[in-house]
């Protein structure tokens, strides 16, 4: 079986992961810089835009790729990889944007994100 790629959709792909990075990262900041009822929102918003754009861009990865067979999404399970997405954002951006961030939790932060990519 032969795929091919839309340069375009690939282009927009890394587009959104550069863009829910950076936002997720000032997010981040601005949790560890807030007060403590304050950081929680903070922390919500940094999870819910990582885990939506880690979301987006495999899927908009996935429709860049083209292959000869009919395709079909489970609702429910798309949704799940979803939460997933925005969970283990929100556990990763915990552990990273603590005041005293460590070698050690910025390991685990990216260990927690990089096992939530994996579930989706």
């Amino acid at each position: 079986m032969h795929a091919t790629y839309n340069p375009w959709l690939v282009s927009l792909s890394v587009l959104v992961a550069i863009a829910v990075s950076y936002t997720a990262l000032m997010l981040a900041g601005r949790v560890a810089e807030a007060e403590r009822s304050g950081a929680r929102v903070w922390l919500l918003g940094g999870a819910a835009s990582m885990g939506m754009g880690i979301w987006a861009m495999h899927f908009i990865g996935m429709l860049a790729c083209s292959v000869p067979v009919q395709l079909r999404y489970n609702i429910l399970i798309t949704l799940a990889s979803l939460l997933i997405a925005i969970l283990t954002s929100g556990f990763a951006l915990s552990i990273a944007s603590r005041r005293d961030l460590t070698a050690g939790r910025l390991a685990v932060s990216s260990l927690v994100m990089g096992a939530g990519i994996a579930a989706m």
